[in-house]
């Protein structure tokens, strides 16, 4: 793998193989055992142009695990605020001797963009409303961990979709392996041409999902909320409670306490936010292993 722009590409084997390894690694850290300096003496270099939380610390942590130095470029004081192109900008990092590239941008394509102008494994971190793959991956991490399995899961995606990179790579990777994946939400942002399942009313879904995947609504994208939404969408814990006994929710975080999820379901039993967060490290671990052809 020359780097890992997108899942639109990868097949149900590849996308088998990073989840199954990424589950071992996390075996690996909550057994307190060494990762091992599978990429001692490499360079991983951070460009977000774009805030980020979860994403870039988890990437920070999963470098140093497998032993590689962090650069963090950073375009608040950086040249680019001189006039410097982005082109330049990504160009003259290169230069420096990096060995991997974490991109983060608010246009779709940069990474695929940056691996062409630099010829180095780069890993998507969100572009614009594209994809966001490592999300995607730790996601089906968290879900395999928890059922042991994939396959035949009904897992519905709620929220504001149009405006979702995690919903991209979602949308491509849960069928993909074998999920029945339904999306669920105002007919103005659920996709205009999908194959999948699409519905506006999530109360007819509830008693049959095992998997409630909510989504923030991106008001930094331009997504409005309408007056309703909250009525319609919001998973409370009246929604929760028509839900089988076994089913979860997730969430990609930041969550809009209160607009997509209320309080008690985001810290309530079904929740696996904070699974998710756990199976950050590891998922890029793998990742950033594939991309450098190493084995840990």
């Amino acid at each position: 793998m020359k780097g890992l722009t997108g899942l639109r590409t990868l097949g149900r084997d590849e996308l088998t193989h990073l989840i199954t390894h990424a589950s071992r690694l996390r075996d690996q850290i909550d057994a307190g055992a060494p990762s091992g300096p599978a990429l001692a003496g490499r360079v991983m270099t951070n460009l977000f142009f774009e805030p980020s939380t979860r994403t870039r610390l988890s990437f920070d942590l999963a470098a140093q695990r497998l032993g590689a130095h962090v650069l963090t470029f950073d375009p608040s004081t950086s040249s680019t605020l001189k006039g410097e192109s982005l082109r330049d900008s990504v160009l003259t990092v290169a230069a420096m001797g990096t060995d991997i590239m974490v991109v983060r941008h608010h246009e779709e394509g940069v990474p695929e963009l940056v691996s062409g102008w630099t010829g180095l494994p780069v890993i998507n971190a969100g572009d614009g409303t594209n994809e966001h793959p490592t999300q995607a991956l730790l996601d089906a991490v968290t879900m395999l961990r928890h059922f042991g399995r994939i396959e035949g899961l009904r897992v519905g995606i709620v929220g504001d979709i149009a405006h979702s990179r995690v919903a991209g790579s979602l949308i491509h990777s849960l069928p993909t392996l074998g999920a029945d994946l339904h999306l669920v939400a105002p007919q103005s942002w659920l996709p205009r041409q999908t194959s999948l399942p699409a519905t506006t009313d999530l109360d007819s879904l509830l008693g049959d999902l095992d998997v409630v995947y909510l989504l923030r609504v991106q008001a930094e994208r331009g997504a409005e909320a309408a007056a309703d939404y909250v009525e319609s969408f919001r998973l409370d814990t009246t929604r929760s409670s028509r839900l089988p006994e076994h089913a979860v929710v997730m969430h990609p975080g930041p969550m809009n306490r209160g607009v997509e999820i209320s309080d008690e379901v985001a810290d309530g039993p079904r929740s696996l936010v904070t699974e998710q967060v756990r199976n950050g490290v590891p998922t890029r671990m793998a990742v950033l292993a594939a991309v450098s052809g190493v084995v840990t």
